[in-house]
């Protein structure tokens, strides 16, 4: 069951990406210094979000679950207005030097990225307390969440983007998002006996 919910969301996480480097190389072009600064903003928001869900995950705390759903309802929240975002803060730093669009891509997606790199360290702790296999529960979720996201990858490349475009892509991928965060709410009880 965790390892499902984790492919649902790094399927998200995929939509998520495809569209948001779209949507930012569209306010802001495309050439070597903005694809440099899109994926560098979302590989530092990712290692940011792995020492959060690190600390929020030390020994001895409870509530993995519903850190873990908290994060997903963030990750919604974002993502269900982020075209919108996207586009006000290009409105904002039209003009702007190269430094000033660097900083205003890191931020854009800083916030988003945290969350998303803080749910695998997140999910881990809370299967290896259930487990008590450290390897088999990282090895699990992370097989699980890269799957995912190549499926989301193919999904937005192939289906989504064309058939129903930018919005709808992303607004999809944010209601996974919710999806999974009250999912893992509902099913908390059984989700907690071990396996």
């Amino acid at each position: 069951m965790l390892a499902f919910l984790f492919l649902a969301s790094g399927f998200a996480a995929l939509v998520y990406q495809l569209v948001w480097h779209r949507a930012l190389y569209a306010i802001y072009g495309i050439d070597i210094t903005s694809v440099t600064m899109v994926v560098t903003a979302f590989m530092l928001g990712l290692g940011c979000g792995s020492l959060l869900g690190g600390a929020l995950s030390r020994p001895g705390r409870r509530g993995m679950l519903g850190a873990f759903a908290a994060l997903e309802f963030g990750i919604g929240a974002f993502g269900f207005f982020s075209l919108d975002l996207f586009g006000w803060a290009g409105t904002i730093t039209l003009g702007a030097s190269a430094l000033g669009t660097a900083a205003a891509t890191f931020l854009l997606v800083l916030v988003p990225t945290t969350l998303m790199g803080a749910s695998l360290p997140v999910l881990v702790a809370f299967a290896t307390r259930r487990t008590g296999n450290v390897g088999r529960s990282v090895g699990l979720l992370y097989f699980a969440n890269t799957l995912g996201g190549a499926l989301g990858c193919f999904a937005a490349a192939v289906l989504l983007l064309g058939l129903l475009g930018q919005r709808a892509a992303v607004q999809g991928a944010a209601a996974v998002n919710v999806a999974l965060g009250a999912a893992v709410l509902l099913l908390r009880g059984r989700l907690e006996v071990p396996a």
